[in-house]
C-alpha cells in the first residue's frame, strides 16, 4: 500500500478577500497561508501532495515553485468541490493507499490532527471518514447527521438543514481522510443535483454509505483548526493565533 497522498484544494476565487491575489498566497507571518497546509500534510506522513489550481493558476504554481514534493493539477472551470478533486485523478492513478482531501485556506491545521484521521481510516479500513469539530457557532458550516445509534448518515449544508439539523454542533471541518480507490469511484458518481449546480465532494460520504462501504466520522479537529480564511480579518485572526502558538 502507498503511504498517504493529499490533495488540496487551492483553485477558488475569493471576492470577500478584496484583493487580487490568489486567497491561498496571502500571507500568515511571512508565508503563503497554503504553506501551512503543506506542512500539517508532511507531518501526517503525505508523501505525494497534489494542489488543485485554477484561479490565476500559474502565480500559485510560481509561487510553491520551490517545494519539489508538490505536483499540480488544473481546474479550469470551478464546478465545486467534487470536480476539483476529480482533476487529481491522473496525479493518483497509481496510488494505492489513503488520500487526505484538504482545503488550502486553513492554515491552522495540525499535522497530529491529520495523522489520527488517517489513523482511523486505517483502523476502520473505512472507505472515508469525514473530520469533524463540534461548535456552537455552527452557521453557515455543514452539520453531521447520525442515526440513533451514533452512526455517521449524511453531512447536510445549513441552507438545506431542517431547524432540527441546523441545531447540530457537530460539523464539517472539510477534511477528509478516503479509501484512494473508493474515492475516485465515488466521484464518478457525483451529480450537480444542487442550488450551485455544482459537484459537491460532501456527496462521496454518502455515496459510499448507500454503496454499503464504510463511512465514519470522528470529531478528531478543534474548531481553531477548522477556521478558514475568506476574509481580510480572519487573516488577522489566524496570524495572531499562530504568533500566540510560536511565543509558547
Amino acid at each position: 500500500m502507498s503511504r498517504p497522498a493529499a490533495v488540496i484544494l487551492a483553485a477558488g476565487k475569493s471576492t470577500r478577500m478584496k484583493s487580487e491575489l490568489p486567497k491561498v498566497l496571502h500571507p500568515v507571518l511571512g508565508r503563503p497561508m497554503i504553506e501551512y497546509v503543506l506542512d500539517a500534510a508532511r507531518v501526517a506522513n503525505c508523501e505525494t501532495l497534489v494542489v488543485i489550481v485554477g484561479h490565476k493558476a500559474d502565480e500559485v504554481k510560481a509561487a510553491l515553485a520551490q517545494h519539489s514534493d508538490i505536483e499540480f493539477a488544473l481546474q479550469s472551470e470551478q464546478k465545486g468541490t467534487g470536480h476539483a478533486v476529480m482533476m487529481s485523478a491522473e496525479n493518483l492513478a497509481d496510488h494505492d493507499g489513503p488520500v487526505l482531501v484538504l482545503a488550502g485556506d486553513t492554515p491552522l491545521l495540525k499535522g497530529s490532527s491529520l495523522a489520527k484521521l488517517l489513523e482511523l481510516q486505517l483502523e476502520h479500513q473505512a472507505a472515508c471518514v469525514v473530520g469533524t469539530a463540534v461548535t456552537k457557532a455552527n452557521h453557515g458550516l455543514g452539520r453531521i447527521v447520525r442515526d440513533a445509534e451514533g452512526q455517521f448518515l449524511r453531512i447536510v449544508e445549513q441552507k438545506d438543514a431542517t431547524p432540527e439539523e441546523a441545531a447540530i454542533e457537530e460539523i464539517n471541518t472539510g477534511c477528509f481522510a478516503f479509501d484512494g480507490r473508493q474515492l475516485f469511484s465515488a466521484l464518478q458518481q457525483l451529480k450537480p443535483d444542487n442550488s450551485q449546480a455544482e459537484y459537491y465532494l460532501t456527496d462521496c460520504a454518502e455515496i459510499l454509505l448507500k454503496a454499503g462501504q464504510t463511512v465514519k466520522a470522528f470529531p478528531v479537529f478543534d474548531i481553531q483548526e477548522a477556521m478558514g480564511v475568506n476574509t481580510q480579518e480572519q487573516l488577522a485572526q489566524v496570524a495572531e493565533i499562530l504568533q500566540q502558538d510560536s511565543a509558547r
